[in-house]
């Protein structure tokens, strides 16, 4: 009986994760509706500051 019983409690642990997953993309949703929207024209915060082409090296 103990196949049942470690079967029983991965199928609980696939719902617990799956339940977790939905409540974080539910708050991920939230969050995005509550931003507000950018103006036209308005530099995108994501990508504010990227300069296209070549990178100076990284000082280490």
């Amino acid at each position: 009986m103990q196949g049942r019983s470690t079967k029983r409690q991965k199928e609980m642990a696939r719902q617990q994760k799956q339940r977790e997953k939905e409540a974080k993309k539910a708050e991920r949703q939230r969050d995005k509706d509550t931003r507000p929207a950018r103006q036209p024209g308005e530099e995108d915060p994501d990508i504010a500051g990227i300069i296209p082409g070549p990178q100076p090296p990284l000082e280490i």
